[in-house]
């Protein structure tokens, strides 16, 4: 008997000890699952999703029309060329003018508009495309062929201002609403800076691979109702997390009062100074009411007269005020203690070792076909993500100024390699090109030339000729344009040189990443509350500089012959702003 109770205390000991470890576990499931509710309803994972919803959004539009721009335009790169440039030369100059604007406005207001104006512009020229895509011929015989060019520059103007309003919707969210959302965390700043460009590299792969398959397997016009679809629906979503995320963080309510003051003050004295002179208008028509009938034309022609010269005074005003604002902008960027920081990440711009159009291009004269392009695309990304866990690594260790340094060490060990390439094996490099112009027999040597140059299309214009021209003769290899009774281009004799190009700037990846975390969170930690979207705004006029200055060293020197010039032209751009960062050192 004594064995049997005995054996039914220790049945019921295990039979509790078994109800104990099973609540335990369905209360640690419930934490866990509270937990993972709770973090996807914060703040953070709210603006993790915006950003990826607008980066991918970003990455495919502007995958979508390097391509459309091509299919438009048939045999050359004419309408690629005027879009890069537009869009450089909108944020140039426009970039100082939406950095003062976000200062000046709620932040809410700031990032609906922006993304309002950003996913309807995009919006719009899908709905364009469309149109030109569907109903191309018609269009060529509208107003003499020129209905077409219309509809291009429609393209290339909206795509601009929706590239105006994302480069407004990164400043908000990414350079002010982060540094807002974290308050004085410095460690959990830089993860939040590293996640959003861990999310930029991976969209990187997949965006362009998504919406070039929908194109591919189904058509350009479809293509556009993809991304078209695309953008209403993250607008829709990035609408309401941003909204959430303002409601769940009061700091973002929170503007600062002097510069707001500031503003305020001067918008009440020339509302004030508008009143009075339309005041003074109106007194003259009442004091010349009731004039004889002979002079009542000369009065009413003052007065017109008058309104003309007031309405110029104020335009003069708007453009004077609009200048002082790029002054005041550009000087608030030159007076803080990170400008050389700032100055040094632009000049970083300034180079074509980067995957870009013009890499691209030179890879494919050196027989890198469009599937090998695409895989050391995808390991660019995939050293940039190493580059943003490296960042977070040396932060941690040595300081967020020394990860600079580290960084920079890092980036420009690796580029020497595509110095080394420049006289390596198979590479195209010759020094006599630039001797061209001043030989006796320039016209035998530009016709040797000629046989190693990339291909030429020329294309002339006149009033009975279509503007589009013919595309029966246009296919596409490995995602690269090539035209019937065209040979590809010649293989090299060694793929040393193009395989140490490629080395050289897919590992300076790694660095290159590392050291731009390193600056953004700099000027993040820096800049005044205040000034954060003037700032940023001319940081982004900066960068858009170098990439045009780098854009118009390509042009003064398009040949293969010339690619190495270009690389030790880059590798001194990149080294100056190291150097600047260098003396950022010094100082702090």
């Amino acid at each position: 008997m004594v064995g049997k109770l005995n054996d039914t205390e220790n049945f019921g000991n295990e039979e509790k000890q078994d109800e104990t470890v099973s609540i335990r576990r369905m209360k640690s499931e419930k934490g866990r699952l509270g937990a993972t509710l709770i973090y996807l309803m914060s703040p953070r994972f709210l603006i993790y999703v915006s950003c990826a919803l607008s980066i991918w959004g970003d990455r495919m539009w502007h995958f979508a029309m390097s391509v459309f721009l091509i299919e438009l335009y048939g045999h050359n790169l004419l309408l690629t060329a005027v879009f890069g440039l537009v869009v450089a030369g909108s944020v140039l100059i426009f970039g100082v003018l939406i950095g003062d604007w976000i200062d000046r406005k709620p932040r809410n207001k700031v990032a609906h508009a922006s993304l309002f104006t950003q996913n309807a512009s995009v919006a719009a020229c899908c709905v364009v495309l469309m149109l030109v895509f569907s109903y191309e011929r018609e269009m060529e015989q509208v107003w003499r062929g020129w209905f077409p060019v219309a509809c291009y520059a429609a393209v290339i103007t909206l795509a601009a201002l929706a590239n105006l309003a994302s480069t407004a919707l990164t400043i908000t969210v990414q350079r002010d609403w982060i540094v807002s959302l974290t308050g004085d965390n410095r460690g959990q700043l830089a993860g939040m800076n590293a996640a959003v460009r861990r999310l930029d590299q991976i969209i990187n792969i997949f965006a362009p691979l998504s919406v070039g398959q929908v194109m591919t397997w189904a058509s350009h016009v479809i293509g556009c109702g993809f991304i078209l679809g695309w953008n209403l629906i993250s607008l829709l979503v990035e609408f309401l997390f941003l909204s959430r995320v303002y409601q769940l963080v009061p700091q973002l309510a929170k503007k600062p009062q002097q510069q707001a003051g500031g503003h305020f003050l001067e918008r009440q004295q020339e509302a004030v100074s508008s009143q009075g002179e339309m005041d003074s208008w109106e007194t003259t028509d009442g004091f010349f009411d009731k004039p004889k009938p002979l002079e009542k034309l000369k009065d009413r022609e003052s007065s017109l007269e008058g309104r003309q010269a007031a309405g110029a005074s104020r335009r003069l005003r708007s453009a004077r005020r609009l200048l002082r604002t790029c002054r005041g902008g550009w000087e608030a960027c030159c007076r803080q203690t990170v400008f050389l920081a700032g100055l040094g990440l632009a000049f970083l711009y300034m180079t074509v070792l980067g995957f870009d159009c013009i890499t691209a291009g030179y890879a494919y004269t050196q027989g890198v076909g469009g599937s090998l392009l695409s895989i050391l695309t995808a390991l660019s990304a995939l050293s940039g993500l190493m580059g943003t866990i490296l960042f977070t690594r040396l932060r941690g260790h040595y300081g967020l100024v020394t990860t600079g340094i580290i960084s920079s060490w890092l980036h420009m060990g690796c580029l020497t390699l595509c110095v080394f390439s420049v006289f390596a094996p198979g590479s195209p490099f010759d020094l006599a090109v630039f001797s061209l112009p001043l030989s006796n027999n320039s016209s035998s040597n530009h016709e040797v030339l000629k046989e190693d140059q990339v291909h030429v299309y020329s294309f002339e214009r006149n009033m009975n000729q279509p503007v589009l021209p013919d595309r029966s003769s246009i296919h596409w290899t490995n995602s690269t344009v090539l035209f019937e009774g065209e040979q590809e281009p010649k293989y090299p004799e060694s793929y040393i040189s193009i395989s140490l190009l490629f080395s050289g700037v897919i590992l300076a990846r790694i660095g290159l990443w590392s050291f731009d975390l390193t600056v953004t969170q700099l000027l993040q930690e820096n800049i005044p509350e205040t000034e954060r979207g003037a700032v940023s705004g001319v940081q982004c006029s900066l960068n858009y500089l170098m990439d045009l200055i780098h854009f118009i060293l390509v042009m003064l020197a398009p040949w293969l012959q010339q690619f190495g010039m270009l690389v030790f032209i880059s590798l001194l751009f990149v080294t100056t702003g190291h150097t600047l960062y260098f003396f950022l050192r010094k100082k702090v």
